[in-house]
């Protein structure tokens, strides 16, 4: 479910939404485990929207990225940590 890379924690909610769950407390698990100097990358199956004002008033931004017809990479970086 999740996994990490050099920059990033991976959070794939998919199967949350398949086995009918809502993801929400996974996403605010991985949240507040995150080390300081990484980025949480959501993997969802739709464009999660009222999730970013979520984030946003935690102190992060995002970048949604659409990369098939029904998966969506979300990358919250905390704003004091934005990466040029």
């Amino acid at each position: 479910m999740t996994s990490s890379d050099e920059q990033s924690i991976v959070l794939d909610v998919r199967p949350f939404h398949e086995r009918g769950e809502e993801p929400f407390d996974a996403i605010m698990a991985a949240v507040a485990g995150l080390p300081p100097d990484r980025s949480l990358l959501l993997i969802n199956s739709f464009e999660p929207v009222p999730l970013f004002r979520v984030m946003e008033s935690r102190g992060f931004e995002h970048a949604c990225t659409q990369v098939g017809p029904e998966e969506y990479h979300v990358r919250f970086t905390r704003k004091d940590d934005v990466r040029a």
